[in-house]
């Protein structure tokens, strides 16, 4: 359901991560998602195609871990979020 790197991230990178909804969606559609993230690391910029949620993170501290979760609302009314753990580490 989510595409998370096999390594972590630098701290000095700027990456993407997305969740594919499709499944859970089962026809419907994302009218709205919102994404949020620990103190620690930057949420840049998010978008999503109505059915993967994408989100561009940066920073981060070497070492530390941290929750990003995505919070939808479908065209239907339905609201579901997933978190996503990113580690972060001097590549």
């Amino acid at each position: 359901m989510s595409f998370i790197p096999d390594n972590p991230k630098d701290p000095d990178a700027v990456v993407d991560y997305a969740i594919d909804w499709t499944l859970w969606l089962n026809g419907d559609t994302i009218s709205t998602s919102a994404w949020s993230a620990e103190a620690g690391i930057t949420v840049d910029s998010d978008s999503d195609d109505g059915s993967i949620s994408t989100v561009w993170l940066s920073g981060g501290t070497a070492g530390t871990t941290y929750s990003v979760t995505n919070q939808i609302i479908t065209t239907a009314g339905r609201t579901d979020d997933r978190s996503l753990s990113i580690s972060v580490a001097e590549r």
